[in-house]
């Protein structure tokens, strides 16, 4: 084959692999979103029952609030760094809340969630020990919420 078909064929080559590989970035990047999305409704489901317990708007239950609990310190010890690829903030892509200052504070990103997963397992502690003890262990969990999204979650 002469010199200018292998070239020619090689270039062809690259135009349809280059977009190929954009569209699995692409798709990886927005599988990533939707993992953590899906960790952050977890995590909502899980408050919404420890909350209401708290506030007595559902019955208090120990099992169901003991695993609640359990459930949220098992997703704050998920290993994360899979969901946060950079290029996956609401600067580059829509359909996410994540600002692009979580990849230039990253260190600070994983100290907050270590504090949550710090709150969830001091809840996890008392959760099964009645409705009053839920109320002040619920809103350390909150604060930690609240640390991080303060920073680093643009509002609705």
């Amino acid at each position: 084959m002469p010199i200018s078909r292998t070239l020619s064929a090689l270039a062809l080559a690259g135009l349809i692999v280059a977009p190929l590989g954009a569209l699995a970035q692409d798709r990886m990047t927005r599988n990533a979103i939707a993992a953590r999305q899906g960790i952050f409704q977890n995590y909502q489901l899980m408050l919404v029952q420890l909350g209401g317990m708290a506030r007595g708007n559902i019955e208090y239950d120990a099992e169901t609030a003991q695993a609640a609990a359990n459930n949220l310190v098992a997703l704050t010890t998920l290993e994360a760094r899979f969901s946060w690829p950079p290029g996956s903030d609401n600067a580059s892509v829509d359909g996410t809340r994540a600002l692009p200052a979580i990849w230039e504070n990253f260190d600070d990103v994983v100290a907050k969630a270590m504090a949550l997963n710090a709150a969830a397992t001091e809840l996890a502690a008392v959760a099964g020990d009645g409705q009053a003890a839920l109320g002040p262990a619920l809103g350390a969990v909150g604060g930690a919420c609240t640390a991080c999204h303060d920073s680093y979650r643009a509002s609705n």
